[in-house]
C-alpha cells in the first residue's frame, strides 16, 4: 500500500526522497520501496522521518498493510514461484538483489582468507 500521505507531506515541504534516505540513514532505492509500500516502515522510521519533516507521525503515518501467507505446496505456473524436481520451494529473485548479495559473498571470501593467513601466520610464531 502506497504511503500517499507520507509522500504528499514530503513533495509539500519540497523533500526529495534521497534526502528522507540521508536521514534516516538507508539508500533511496529502499526509502522509494518504503514509501511506494513495498517495504516495511518501521516505529523508528516513522519518528525520524516524521521529526525531518517537522510535523507530527499521525500526519503522515499509513498502517501497513497485512500481507498474505500462502502455503506453497504444488505451486507451478507463471507465479514466479515453484517447487524444482526435489519438491524445493524456489522463486525468482530480482537480479540486482543476487548480484549485491554475490558481492557481499565475495567480500566475505576475500576476508575470510586474510584472516585464515594471519591466523596462519600468528600460529607460525
Amino acid at each position: 500500500m502506497q504511503k500517499e500521505k507520507l509522500r504528499n507531506v514530503r513533495k509539500r515541504k519540497g523533500f526529495t526522497q534521497q534526502q528522507v534516505a540521508e536521514y534516516i540513514a538507508t539508500d533511496v532505492s529502499n526509502y522509494s520501496r518504503k514509501e511506494s509500500g513495498d517495504v516495511k516502515i518501521f516505529h523508528d522510521e516513522w519518528d525520524k522521518i516524521a521529526r525531518f519533516l517537522e510535523v507530527p507521525v499521525e500526519e503522515i503515518y499509513e498502517e501497513e498493510e497485512a500481507k498474505q501467507i500462502n502455503n506453497f505446496d504444488n505451486i507451478t505456473g507463471s507465479s514466479g514461484f515453484g517447487n524444482n524436481i526435489n519438491g524445493n520451494l524456489y522463486c525468482n529473485v530480482p537480479e540486482f538483489l543476487l548480484e549485491s548479495q554475490r558481492e557481499l559473498i565475495e567480500m566475505l571470501k576475500k576476508e575470510n582468507q586474510r584472516l585464515q593467513e594471519e591466523l596462519n601466520a600468528f600460529k607460525k610464531k
